[in-house]
C-alpha cells in the first residue's frame, strides 16, 4: 500500500508543469517593448537634429523636409558669430573638464578611501549641488560675482561650470573607489612604493574608467549648459546662448550640423572609454 502511494506521489511530482499564465506571457514582451519605446522617445530629438542637418532648406526656418543635401557640411563655418560661439564653448568646456576632473578625482579618492571628519556634510553639499535648480545656482553665483566685483565673461563662466561639475566627478570616482580592494595598494607599499608612486602607478590606472566617465560627463554638461551660463556670461556668447538668440529669427542648418558633430564626438569618446575600461579590467582580472 505504501509502495503504491509513493509511486503515485512520484508520478504526480514528475508531471509536466502547467502552461504559463497569461500575465507571465504578456510580461515577456511588454517590458522590452516599453523599454524600446522609451529609448526611441529619448533619442528622437537627436535623430531629428541629425536628419535636418542634411535638409536642403531654402528659408529661414529649418522645420520642413525639402530634400537631401551636403551643402551645410561644406559651408559649416560661413557664419562667423556661430563659429566664434562654438570655439568659445569648446575652449570653456576643455578648461572646465581639466580643472573639474582633477579636483573631483582627488575629492572622490579621499571620500572613497579614507574616513574624513565631516564626510556627511561634504556628501550633503555635493548632492545638494547636483539636485539644486540651475536657476537658483545661476542667480546665487551672479549675486556673488556682483558683490565681490568680479567681471562677468569667459572666466566667470569657467568658474561657475567648474563649481557644479566637481560634484559629478567626485561621485563617479568615489563609486569606482568603493569597488576596489585596498590590498592592491597595500601590496604596492609592501614592495617599496611610496604613497605618491602608489597613487599614480596603481590607484589611478584602476580608477581610470571612473575618471574618464566623470570627465565625459563634465564636458557634456559644460558644452550644453544654458541656464547657469546665461546668468554669468556677461558679453561672452557660447554656442547654446547663440542658438537661443537665433531661434527668434530662424536657426540656420549649420546648428544641426554642429550639434551632430558634437554628439558624434561624445559618442566616440564614450566608446573609447568603454573599450579602454574593458581592456584594463581584463588585464587586472588576468593578473
Amino acid at each position: 500500500m505504501s509502495t503504491t502511494i509513493e509511486a503515485s506521489s512520484t508520478a504526480t511530482s514528475g508531471a509536466v508543469a502547467p502552461p504559463p499564465t497569461v500575465h507571465k506571457v504578456r510580461r515577456g514582451w511588454l517590458l522590452p517593448t516599453w523599454g524600446w519605446i522609451v529609448i526611441v522617445w529619448l533619442a528622437s530629438p537627436v535623430i531629428v537634429m541629425i536628419v535636418f542637418g542634411f535638409n536642403n532648406t531654402s528659408g529661414k526656418f529649418n522645420i520642413q523636409w525639402q530634400g537631401f543635401t551636403l551643402t551645410w557640411y561644406r559651408n559649416l563655418f560661413v557664419i562667423p558669430q556661430l563659429t566664434d560661439s562654438l570655439i568659445t564653448s569648446i575652449e570653456i568646456s576643455v578648461i572646465v573638464t581639466i580643472i573639474a576632473t582633477a579636483l573631483g578625482t582627488l575629492m572622490g579618492f579621499a571620500l572613497g578611501r579614507y574616513r574624513i571628519r565631516g564626510a556627511g556634510s561634504i556628501n550633503l553639499v555635493m548632492f545638494a549641488n547636483i539636485a539644486a535648480p540651475e536657476v537658483a545656482l545661476g542667480a546665487a553665483l551672479l549675486s556673488l560675482f556682483l558683490t565681490i566685483g568680479f567681471p562677468l565673461g569667459f572666466w566667470s563662466i569657467v568658474i561657475v561650470q567648474v563649481m557644479f561639475s566637481i560634484a559629478y566627478v567626485a561621485v563617479t570616482v568615489r563609486a569606482r573607489m568603493a569597488g576596489l580592494a585596498p590590498s592592491v595598494e597595500e601590496a604596492a607599499r609592501d614592495l617599496g612604493a611610496g604613497p605618491i608612486v602608489t597613487f599614480f602607478r596603481v590607484t589611478i590606472p584602476m580608477i581610470t574608467p571612473g575618471i574618464m566617465a566623470g570627465a565625459l560627463l563634465t564636458f557634456a554638461l559644460s558644452i550644453d549648459d544654458y541656464i547657469i551660463t546665461s546668468f554669468n556670461a556677461g558679453s561672452t556668447v557660447t554656442f547654446p546662448l547663440w542658438v537661443f538668440g537665433a531661434a527668434r529669427t530662424g536657426v540656420p542648418p549649420q546648428v544641426n550640423v554642429m550639434g551632430t558633430l558634437i554628439f558624434a564626438f561624445g559618442v566616440v569618446l564614450a566608446a573609447i572609454g568603454f573599450v579602454t575600461g574593458r581592456r584594463k579590467k581584463r588585464q587586472l582580472d588576468g593578473e
